[in-house]
């Protein structure tokens, strides 16, 4: 079958096709009308002229290359026979045959055999029409030969246009690929950053604390030994802290979370770990809203990294009782909103301060420029005293309904 256009709209194929058979019908209407004697041949050439049209349409990929360019030359040699025979009342019905097949033979046909298919449509157009009329009369002869052509000029532009467009989506796509690529690229290197932070402000500094200790207490060990054991045990209490940490920086690394559980599956089972590793606070999450929106994996991800940071600063700065984690779907995008009623903090100080060099763990800028390629946002609410509110958002799409399976019909172009 002749290649689908993408999209749902007609296109010149699919009214040339389906003029084609209007044009024989019509033609064939009139023919039982004229009850001439060559009416069976007339009838018989006719539905022969269209199931081979149909035919070729139908076994399109069946054909194949020379199958294809075949069609075309006993399609004219049908349509010729055709002309030459009908009676000289039924040749202007069956000369509309030639803007279809015109369509046929550009499609099918090289640009330069197609332009010799041409001719000879014009050439039998002319030979037909002159002696149906007994002379050459302009209105009658240039007509269909003017339509002729028109329709073929037309015919290509369109598929310059197709072609355009095809080339168009294809950069599009590329684009598209290299926009993704360069976003996982700046999430790998962000990530990356988050990593070497949460490593300096933890492990390094606190292995620099402990070797220090452990310098100062191989200094006191033969004149103050007390001392010496306090430091190695303080340095031994420091270790197995560090250790905890550790463990639960490598949890957080995992990237199977989001993707086996989901958000609102990752999100529930970090607010219960966080709960589990010793904090005062009774962290609480839900989850509101239809889980309709279609979130992008790297979103639900940055969504994720949001959350950890959030609650890994609650953990050690906000001293907070009470911590709830509110996931909200809505048609055209997602919240994460981390509330606490901890110490609180100016937003716009610690704002400044991080703008001026790298902060701790995610940072609240680093994660507003994040959540901003996906369409969202950062907005931190808080006051001294007063507790926090870190709300993040970003853009989700609509899931898409399956569509439809069309029904195939032998005049689809």
């Amino acid at each position: 079958m002749l290649e689908r256009v993408r999209g749902s709209r007609p296109t010149l194929e699919h009214v040339s096709h389906l003029a084609f058979f209007v044009i024989v019908a019509s033609a064939l209407l009139q023919l039982a009308r004229l009850n001439s004697s060559l009416c069976w041949y007339i009838a018989t050439a006719s539905g022969l002229l269209a199931l081979t049209y149909a035919g070729g349409l139908v076994l399109w990929e069946r054909l194949g290359a020379v199958g294809r360019a075949t069609w075309i030359p006993l399609l004219l040699l049908l349509w010729g026979t055709l002309l030459f025979l009908v009676p000289d009342v039924l040749t202007s019905a069956y000369v509309w045959c030639a803007l279809p097949l015109a369509c046929a033979a550009q499609r099918v046909l090289g640009r330069r055999f197609a332009m010799v298919a041409l001719a000879v449509i014009t050439l039998v157009l002319v030979t037909a029409l002159v002696e149906a009329s007994g002379r050459f009369v302009p209105d009658i002869v240039l007509v269909p030969v003017a339509a002729a052509w028109g329709t073929v000029a037309l015919y290509r532009a369109q598929q310059r246009d197709a072609e355009e467009r095809r080339r168009l989506v294809e950069e599009l796509r590329g684009t598209r690929d290299l926009v993704a690529r360069q976003q996982r690229r700046a999430g790998v290197l962000a990530e990356r950053t988050r990593i070497a932070r949460d490593l300096h402000d933890t492990l390094a500094q606190e292995l620099a604390g402990g070797l220090m200790l452990l310098q100062a207490a191989e200094r006191d060990w033969d004149d103050r030994p007390d001392v010496a054991r306090t430091r190695v045990r303080a340095v031994a209490d420091g270790l197995g802290t560090n250790l905890t940490e550790t463990r639960r920086m490598i949890r957080d690394l995992t990237p199977s979370t989001v993707a086996e559980t989901g958000l609102e599956g990752a999100l529930s089972v970090l607010c219960a770990r966080s709960q589990a590793d010793g904090t005062a606070a009774q962290v609480r999450f839900r989850a509101v809203g239809d889980p309709q929106p279609v979130l992008d994996e790297h979103a639900a991800t940055t969504l994720f990294r949001v959350a950890q940071s959030t609650l890994a600063n609650v953990r050690e700065h906000a001293h907070a009782v009470n911590v709830q984690v509110t996931l909200s779907r809505r048609p055209d995008r997602v919240d994460l909103e981390v509330s606490d009623d901890g110490v609180g903090f100016d937003p716009a100080e610690v704002f400044a301060r991080t703008s001026q060099g790298p902060g701790r763990g995610f940072g609240l800028p680093a994660a507003r420029a994040r959540l901003r390629e996906y369409g969202g946002d950062l907005d931190v609410c808080g006051e001294p005293g007063r507790g926090t509110r870190i709300r993040a958002t970003v853009s989700a799409r609509p899931r898409p309904q399956p569509a439809a399976v069309p029904v195939p019909s032998a005049t689809a172009g």
